[in-house]
């Protein structure tokens, strides 16, 4: 598990982020139990305050849920599950088109490049 943030925005927004990315790939399944905030603060390099703030973040938001004295787990709730896959794909298009619209490309342009580029990528 490695990832490297950035320095715009709060390491504890970064690791939920990272988290969410898991979910919505497939790689952090429904019920599936997370590594705990200590273990996750060692393997990211970053303070265990930090990482307990992402697992309090990410309770809050009920991807995850803890009880007591079990390790954390990635909630089962499929409508939580499929909005975390939404959300980062609005995320990424509403970047694209903030980067992209000073440029002025039509729209049909567009969608033959991200088409060509999509496939290219398989």
């Amino acid at each position: 598990m490695s990832t490297i943030f950035n320095n715009r925005d709060p390491v504890y927004l970064q690791v939920v982020r990272y988290f969410k990315e898991q979910i919505a790939t497939g790689k952090l399944k429904a019920g599936q139990e997370i590594p705990s905030r200590r273990e996750i603060a060692g393997m990211l390099s970053i303070n265990p305050n930090t990482a307990q703030k992402a697992y309090k973040e990410m309770e809050e938001q009920q991807l995850i849920f803890t009880e007591r004295n079990v390790p954390s787990k990635v909630t089962t709730d499929t409508a939580i599950l499929n909005r975390v896959r939404e959300e980062l794909i609005m995320e990424a298009v509403d970047s694209f088109i903030q980067s992209i619209k000073p440029i002025q490309v039509p729209v049909e342009e567009l969608v033959q490049i991200i088409h060509e580029k999509y496939s290219q990528t398989e």
